[in-house]
């Protein structure tokens, strides 16, 4: 809402328009033990330079800037090219939104088409909608996706996806006729477990699991495809961490039938919990169930290109009780953003960009698994992140690194897995240097 400030002398002249003596009668229809009666507790009226210091004092609050970070978990610190925060402001593009009249929307037709493509290439499925609000709410969907397809009314979930992610599908699918069973994941290669898989059955929907999962380790995805799909279920790869698609062999290659995926990676900065973009791509033969719409191409009698809404079947478009998705927004903005970034970095930018990671991360397990009292639990392959378990708490170990040494070292796990206490989930990117990593090394050295 516009702020429009009046004169007292124009507040009077309204007030004498409508008949009133003074501000307070506007407000005479609401009872007097109701109303406030007092002055608002907010400091006087500041001038412009007053209020600019102001905000700069509660800016150096935020102690956390300040701090060299190796936090992941589903929001990640990548470096974002300049272009893309230039490009995004320009007025054409800043308030984007769902293109309703879709013959004057040519070139917001035209980035979701591009952004549609690119999350096929990235994922290796056949088509890709745009888009979901984040990668959390597109995996709630593709659980609604496959029990439309299958028509059963069970989703086996492994334990190592992201715990959040799975608390938003159960807030969606809680009133509904979805079932969710937990698989555990092997104590020795923080994997799903496969023998705990036998919860497969003639009655699942899907199989869902996270690659890289939520302690970095990366799941033999063409395993549990086969696994998933020898009971009839469909297999739904989750990727929380979308950088690693530049070096990881894709779900699509693996026969997965639906991927989502959170693409904050995608030049997105993080912003306290947003906004993010979700990624969302299966196979062709699914496309009907799939939830949002999907752009695509079409020529006229000429022979002229046009953009068009290929696939509409959200509320908005078509009847409520034939629609796949409620989903109201194509969160464009941040999708604009993700393609910028993707086709500025390229193939080989992107490929880059993900063996950095993979390498620092590398380097950063073995000299924290050499410190005395510290180990890597898990032996599967891993990408950014990993687990360290400490020799105490994590919890008491992140505290005094964050304090002392002026580091965020990562993620307690009890956060959400009471069993392990002292284990402590580390994310390194390439904005993480060699000095970085070294520094966090020695502070774990210093602090038990």
């Amino acid at each position: 809402m516009r702020y429009i400030p009046n004169s007292p002398e124009e507040r009077d002249e309204m007030l004498k328009v409508v008949g009133l003596n003074s501000p307070d009668e506007l407000f005479r229809s609401i009872p007097q033990n109701v109303q406030l009666n007092r002055a608002l507790n907010v400091t006087e009226p500041l001038a412009e330079i007053e209020v600019i210091s102001a905000m700069d004092k509660l800016a150096e609050k935020n102690t956390a800037s300040r701090k060299t970070s190796f936090l992941g978990a589903g929001a990640y610190s990548h470096y974002s090219p300049t272009v893309v925060d230039h490009l995004i402001q320009r007025s054409e593009f800043f308030t984007s939104y769902t293109p309703y009249q879709p013959e004057v929307t040519q070139g917001t037709l035209q980035y979701i088409f591009e952004f549609q493509t690119l999350v096929c290439q990235l994922t290796g499925m056949d088509v890709a909608n745009a888009s979901m609000y984040d990668g959390s709410t597109a995996m709630a969907e593709a659980f609604l996706m496959a029990q439309r397809v299958t028509r059963r009314d069970k989703v086996v979930i492994a334990e190592t996806v992201h715990p959040e992610y799975l608390a938003v599908a159960k807030t969606y699918t809680q009133h509904g006729d979805l079932t969710i069973e937990t698989v555990h994941f092997d104590k020795e290669s923080g994997r799903t477990l496969a023998d705990d898989l036998n919860k497969l059955d003639d009655k699942t929907a899907a199989l869902v699991v996270q690659s890289p999962n939520f302690f970095g380790c990366v799941e033999d995805l063409k395993s549990l495809a086969e696994k998933a799909h020898a009971v009839g279920a469909l297999l739904i790869v989750v990727v929380t961490e979308a950088i690693s698609f530049g070096l990881l062999k894709s779900p699509g290659a693996c026969d997965a039938d639906i991927v989502v995926a959170e693409g904050q990676s995608f030049g997105v900065p993080l912003s306290y919990g947003g906004p993010y973009v979700g990624l969302f791509a299966c196979k062709e033969k699914y496309v009907r169930n799939m939830p949002g719409r999907l752009a695509g191409i079409a020529y006229d009698q000429k022979g002229n290109r046009g953009f068009v809404l290929t696939l509409a079947t959200r509320e908005q478009h078509i009847r409520r009780e034939k629609a796949t998705s409620n989903i109201c927004t194509n969160q464009g903005l941040i999708a604009l953003a993700a393609t910028i970034y993707m086709e500025t970095m390229g193939r080989r930018g992107l490929q880059e960009v993900a063996m950095q990671n993979a390498q620092k991360a590398a380097y950063a397990a073995r000299r924290i698994s050499e410190i005395e009292g510290f180990s890597l639990p898990f032996s599967a392959p891993r990408f950014n992140e990993f687990v360290v378990r400490a020799p105490q708490a994590a919890e008491e170990i992140l505290s005094k690194l964050s304090v002392d040494k002026n580091i965020i070292g990562g993620l307690a796990l009890s956060r959400y897995y009471d069993d392990n206490p002292n284990d402590f989930l580390v994310c390194v990117t390439e904005l993480n240097s060699k000095k970085q990593i070294d520094t966090l090394v020695e502070g774990l050295q210093t602090v038990i």
